[in-house]
């Protein structure tokens, strides 16, 4: 039987504490699929949970850190980026390129890079919390450490 801290949770620990972040995954076991459900369990602002929303850009992944209180403009981050149309990915293809289930995805410990967005409103909090790789677990990291460890672009999605 798998426990929370197997596959994907183990290799997020593993890329935070390389990161020079350190290990601050904690595990929720009724689990947090959601923004809600997230901020809810962390008693936390919805605004301060980090969704990492994967995007088909042209058959390639864009992940897109987006405040859990906010809904990404597609059309406005694709003038923005000066791209074509961005669409929402399949389940398979965020396992594919992230190694994650929907609804757990961390912002790193991915198979390789990712091209990253990050919300530039994040910033308004002093911690913030993402995902950690699956439905149950969830991390703490600053703006500016989130910034660095995934070599984002700051940028409005809003």
């Amino acid at each position: 039987m798998a426990t929370f801290d197997d596959g994907p949770v183990a290799v997020v620990r593993s890329a935070l504490v390389k990161a020079g972040v350190g290990d601050t995954v904690r595990t929720f076991p009724a689990g947090v699929p959601t923004a809600a459900a997230a901020a809810q369990a962390l008693e936390c602002d919805l605004a301060a949970i980090t969704n990492s929303l994967i995007f088909d850009l042209d058959g390639e992944p864009l992940l897109i850190l987006a405040s859990g209180a906010a809904r990404v403009d597609t059309a406005l981050v694709a003038s923005r980026l000066g791209t074509g149309r961005i669409r929402r990915a399949s389940p398979t293809f965020v396992l594919e390129h992230t190694g994650q289930e929907v609804g757990g995805v961390a912002p790193l410990g991915h198979p390789k890079r990712i091209r990253t967005l990050l919300d530039e409103t994040l910033q308004a909090h002093r911690l913030l919390w993402a995902g950690a790789g699956d439905h149950h677990s969830m991390f703490s990291i600053t703006y500016q450490d989130l910034l660095r460890v995934t070599g984002a672009l700051e940028l409005p999605v809003r």
